[in-house]
């Protein structure tokens, strides 16, 4: 029989998808470029200078949840570079309206955009965060991001 205590030794990329990234209690009331950041795995991924040889994840879901008003009219997008630009080859989620965030008890799945949406991981030589980008402010709440996938490697 296995040890009771072995996985407690395995780390996230010892395992399938799991929250890699969180950002709680954020406000939506400033809009702009990178307005929240959302650190990947509480520290980042690793840096080798180069895409191969650095940590990388795979997006798999990210999930707005635990509204405390209804922010209902905000949109945002999410990037893989802090300069808010959202073309195809930085945008994590396009554009998006939070609809369906009308009030506590209420959440909301963001579509997976682009080559991270398909193919494309990650990796610490291209970030060690997501950056959420409000275009319409909304004044009425806070919520929380949380972005699941799978770890490559640390």
């Amino acid at each position: 029989m296995a040890n009771a205590d072995a996985v407690g030794r395995l780390t996230l990329d010892s395992f399938g998808n799991g929250r890699i990234g969180v950002a709680k209690a954020v406000s939506l009331a400033t809009s702009g470029n990178a307005v929240i950041t959302i650190p990947f795995i509480d520290g980042g991924l690793t840096n080798a200078g180069a895409a191969v040889g650095s940590g990388s994840v795979i997006v798999r879901r990210i999930t707005v949840q635990n509204a405390t008003g209804n922010v209902a009219t905000a949109n945002v997008a999410i990037s893989a570079v802090s300069s808010g630009n959202i073309a195809a080859a930085n945008a994590v989620v396009a554009n998006v309206v939070l609809s369906n965030l009308t009030g506590a008890g209420k959440y909301q799945d963001l579509t997976v955009a682009g080559a991270y949406g398909a193919n494309t991981t990650i990796t610490g030589f291209t970030t060690q965060a997501l950056y959420v980008n409000i275009n319409t402010v909304n004044a009425n709440g806070t919520v929380d991001i949380a972005v699941y996938g799978d770890v490559v490697s640390f």
